[in-house]
């Protein structure tokens, strides 16, 4: 389909389970139990956090922002729901073993039976993808969302790599585009510690989707090609602290929204950039972090551009502690709505049954 016909004439594409209603008693914070990868140990083998999503949610339950009843749970994404995005040649790729060891980056992977990686490695990131794709449409119903997992900036259409194996944000975005009224260009605020190539690849001729990426420049991807695609360009020198980094957040994420005004702003909120993470180079505080979040949130918000945020990348233990106290400081900061309480008249029970299928046989219409 050309962009003209996105434009002029929304496709609904295929039926897809992605876009259920949700009722508003649920929170638009996504997650699911089976973002969490554990298999014999062998998640450990990359340093990587490969529970950190569920700790998340942990520590949002302890402080009461969530129930198990009033979040969104995700769906997995279907092989038609990939193809929207990926070619079936990539899919069909990742039926060998040591194609999914090489974009995870965990070598014994290649030695095991594809249906084991299958269930244990893709599904879970199939998950977070359905979760994505689904935040993208709460955001622009609620005005802001929450895909606990996602971010999977490095993989494009045709190649996954960096523990990246499906397109979230693409597939979010061109969810949108395909489906939703009114939604005819995005911005993508890339604040993880490496380069977004994945999306900037699939991107790279598309004058609907605004690119801005701030990353180290020294370390991986280094894609110059995908770097053709970055409308807003920061990149960062190893080491770069607080007062540095929120400057150039600040100035820049105002600078890029002002350039143009989106319809969706997807913010990869990458926590890679924490002191001491061993891949990401950088030197920021779990304070900077938190500010850091609170500044993007508050120039969409001031703005009234609806905002997807995924959390990406971040490989240390305390990572998930600090996501959580960014989603609790964006809530004081009133950043982030409190819709969570359960209508009148309505159990638990049936709120967590809602938030769990969506309302029966309530496909969004759009689909």
């Amino acid at each position: 389909m050309s962009h003209t016909e996105d434009n002029e004439g929304k496709s609904r594409g295929h039926g897809s389970d992605l876009y259920l209603s949700v009722p508003p008693a649920c929170l638009p914070i996504v997650y699911h139990p089976d973002y969490n990868i554990t298999f014999m140990g062998m998640e450990k083998l990359h340093p990587f956090d490969a529970g950190k999503w569920g700790k998340v949610i942990h520590f949002l339950r302890e402080e009461q922002l969530v129930t198990d009843g009033n979040i969104v749970e995700a769906r997995e994404a279907t092989e038609d729901d990939l193809l929207v995005v990926h070619t079936k040649r990539y899919l069909s790729r990742l039926k060998w073993s040591l194609v999914v060891a090489t974009i995870t980056e965990i070598p014994p992977l290649m030695f095991l039976p594809n249906f084991l990686v299958q269930r244990k490695v893709l599904r879970p990131l199939r998950t977070q993808t359905g979760g994505t794709i689904m935040a993208g449409k709460l955001a622009v119903d609620r005005g802001w969302a929450i895909n606990v997992g996602g971010g999977f900036h490095h993989c494009s259409s045709e190649k996954g790599g960096g523990f990246c194996a499906y397109a979230d944000i693409t597939l979010a975005i061109k969810f949108l585009f395909q489906r939703v009224d009114g939604v005819s260009r995005a911005t993508i605020i890339d604040l993880d510690a490496h380069q977004g190539n994945g999306h900037e690849r699939d991107f790279l001729d598309d004058q609907r989707v605004f690119i801005m990426d701030m990353y180290n420049r020294y370390i991986y991807p280094g894609d110059g090609y995908a770097k053709r695609a970055i409308k807003r360009k920061v990149e960062l020198d190893w080491g770069t602290e607080d007062a540095e980094y929120l400057q150039k957040v600040e100035l820049h994420c105002e600078g890029a929204l002002n350039e143009v005004r989106p319809d969706i702003i997807v913010y990869n909120a990458g926590t890679d950039i924490l002191e001491g993470d061993p891949l990401g180079g950088l030197s920021i505080t779990p304070q900077g972090i938190v500010k850091r979040d609170e500044l993007v949130f508050r120039a969409a918000r001031r703005r009234g551009v609806p905002i997807l945020m995924v959390t990406s990348g971040g490989y240390q233990k305390r990572t998930a502690r600090i996501i959580a106290d960014s989603i609790l400081n964006l809530q004081r900061q009133g950043l982030i709505g409190a819709e969570a309480a359960d209508g009148e008249g309505s159990s638990s029970l049936a709120t967590h049954m809602a938030c769990s299928a969506g309302s029966a046989g309530s496909k969004h219409s759009a689909v």
